[in-house]
């Protein structure tokens, strides 16, 4: 296991990198996480919702992402509830002293029983905690950290991000909170993004050994440019351009900022074409001064269609369509883009305006649409997964149809062809996520945003979005095999951890 001493230090990072390395060395390796709360989420192929970042350490391992692999995912709808998702299907919305009271206590098993199966059928299991083991106040209730490592006998290393500073005094805060059976499994530590000379660092390297026993393992040097898929759906990101553009001019990309954002991952491949220059935002000029105007998906579309009003962006993205200048929604943000929304089911607000640039009407269901569509847009293929409640539907379409002869027509251009979802103008929407991965589409879509926009932008003709992840991937292994003593992790993996460990004092309250 790879824990942490926070939140966001690296360790879906980490993991990814050890599987790849794992598997490199012709072992059969699976990631695992048994609680992931994160907005950032991902379909297997058998339609089940897991965390995006296991989905990723997936791929680093060469493995089909499973629903094994991240049996419990928290989705928050606000800062006191969220969607639980057992086994990738949602089981209802809870606060978080509803779910830490009592339910969490009972998905132990079903995390336990997960692993087992996964180490039943792979050589080696990576596993990843969640936030730090030391977080005193969760420790009874616990189900991903040092509850999971102690029912599976497994050797902890925590993992520290010396960027953030006090990293010494994280690492032995970290295990001198723990109980004695807990810190028995503490084997050892490592360091991620540090920056400068490591010879500098090896005398505080060597203190801490002493201090606490245990050696540290890594120290893995600051790398720029990964890209690897986060779990943090909250945060907002720059990303910053590929290289160059090919033609005259860059494109310029505005993604709304918008509340519970989820799934920003889908701007990444945006990001990988030359000269194609993404940022997230909350100001209506920048969206208005876009060459492409994004509304991405969110947890809260409702919550978000307020947010957009309430900022000045709706306004600016309903110029946008006026003028002909393209606009992408996707899940979430194509919901915002429709006539009505009716939500009974996630903000329970009912009937509500959209943004009314496309003829959609979306209606809120109980149940959860899952799914790992396909099918061609611009004559080429395209794949993409889908993650909502709403169901979204023309209100044209019954006319069309022939079942309701009074029913409004379509207006004039609108393509209901655009990937499940609409086209009118220069706004498109769709439920998928995803889409922009597949290369020669993405290259077709930026073409006719560049026209729309009046960019003599040009695409790369041989961009690989899978091509550049995988070798995001290989970096990341190659750093591990660089900068980390592999040997002690290969023993730890054998032999578990090491016996007679010292105790910290004080332990556990």
């Amino acid at each position: 296991m790879i824990a942490g001493t926070g939140s966001d230090v690296g360790k879906s990072v980490v993991v990814a990198g050890l599987c790849r390395w794992l598997a490199r060395q012709g072992l059969s390796v699976a990631p695992f996480k048994g609680q992931n709360m994160s907005l950032n989420s991902y379909v297997t192929r058998d339609g089940a919702e897991i965390g995006r970042a296991q989905a990723m350490q997936a791929q680093a391992a060469g493995v089909e992402p499973s629903a094994l692999m991240n049996p419990v995912l928290l989705k928050p709808g606000s800062d006191r509830s969220s969607q639980v998702v057992v086994l990738g299907r949602p089981v209802g919305e809870l606060s978080a002293r509803g779910y830490h009271g009592g339910r969490q206590a009972e998905l132990l098993g079903t995390v336990v029983d997960c692993l087992t199966e996964l180490g039943r059928s792979h050589d080696v299991v990576v596993c990843e905690g969640a936030g730090s083991p030391a977080e005193i106040n969760l420790r009874r209730t616990d189900i991903v950290n040092m509850a999971v490592a102690r029912r599976a006998a497994l050797p902890v290393l925590v993992l520290g991000d010396i960027d953030r500073g006090g990293v010494f005094a994280s690492f032995y805060g970290t295990t001198a909170l723990l109980d004695a059976a807990d810190q028995a499994l503490i084997s050892g530590y490592l360091v991620n993004k540090f920056r400068g000379d490591v010879t500098l660092l090896r005398p505080g390297l060597d203190m801490l050994a002493e201090l606490t026993g245990r050696p540290t393992l890594g120290v893995l040097p600051y790398e720029r440019g990964l890209g690897i898929d986060e779990e943090d759906g909250l945060r907002a990101r720059d990303l910053a351009p590929a290289g160059p553009p090919l033609g005259r001019d860059v494109l310029r990309v505005a993604v709304a900022a918008v509340p519970l954002m989820s799934n920003f991952t889908d701007l990444d491949a945006l990001a990988a074409e030359p000269g194609v220059v993404v940022r997230f935002t909350d100001r209506p000029e920048e969206v208005e001064d876009a060459d492409l105007a994004v509304l991405p998906g969110t947890r809260g579309t409702v919550r978000a269609l307020e947010w957009l009003r309430e900022r000045g962006i709706a306004a600016a993205v309903a110029r946008r369509a006026r003028e002909g200048r393209p606009v992408l929604g996707v899940c979430g943000g194509y919901q915002m883009l429709g006539e009505r929304i009716e939500d009974d089911v996630e903000s329970r607000a009912g009937a509500v305006a959209g943004l009314g640039l496309l003829p959609v009407r979306v209606v809120f269901a109980a149940a959860k649409t899952l799914a790992r569509p396909s099918g061609t847009a611009y004559g080429h293929p395209v794949e993409g997964y889908e993650i909502h409640h709403g169901v979204a539907e023309f209100t044209g379409a019954a006319r069309s149809a022939g079942d309701a002869p009074g029913a409004p027509a379509a207006p004039p251009g609108f393509d209901e062809a655009f990937l499940d979802g609409g086209r009118l103008g220069a706004v498109w929407g769709t439920h998928w996520h995803g889409s922009l991965e597949s290369d020669a589409f993405r290259r077709e879509f930026l073409r006719r945003v560049a026209a729309a926009a009046g960019r003599r932008f040009v695409p790369a003709p041989d961009t690989c979005f899978g091509a550049l992840r995988e070798a995001q991937l290989d970096r990341l292994a190659d750093l591990v095999d660089r900068h980390i003593d592999t040997a002690a992790v290969l023993r730890l993996i054998e032999g578990g951890a090491p016996a007679g460990l010292p105790f910290l004092a004080p332990g556990a309250p």
